[in-house]
């Protein structure tokens, strides 16, 4: 399974549009088969499920995102854990033996304007 992480400086940050990056962990069999980092392309209305499908990602994991993310997540066959905060392997251990816990999203309408990345357009609307 696909995992994507909303991670700000080796934490999962609050908001997972606005986080300056993803990390990507590939897990079988309770194992940690790959991970990398890659750069949040830019935060449009819609475009990070996409953005995240094309890594074969199943679950996102985040602070915190807003009710049409997370609709727009479940529309891409994509499961939102939301409300989880720490450091970004220690969440992988919990998530590998099963003790992760979902909390309440930490995302509140616009407060996610002005942090990490912001950008009118994506790399996407780059031909990236």
């Amino acid at each position: 399974m696909k995992i994507a992480i909303s991670t700000d400086d080796g934490k999962v940050s609050a908001h997972f549009g606005r986080c300056p990056a993803f990390t990507i962990i590939d897990i079988k069999k309770g194992d940690v088969k790959s991970k990398k980092i890659i750069n949040n392309p830019g935060h449009k209305t819609g475009y990070l499920p996409e953005f995240l499908r094309q890594y074969d990602v199943e679950c996102i994991i985040a602070g915190g995102m807003g009710r049409k993310a997370y609709a727009l997540f479940e529309e891409k066959k994509i499961k939102s854990i939301i409300g989880v905060t720490g450091d970004v392997d220690k969440i992988i251990d919990k998530l590998i033996n099963g003790t992760l816990k979902e909390g309440q999203s930490l995302c509140n309408p616009g407060s996610g304007k002005g942090y990490g990345v912001s950008r009118e357009k994506t790399e996407h609307d780059q031909g990236h």
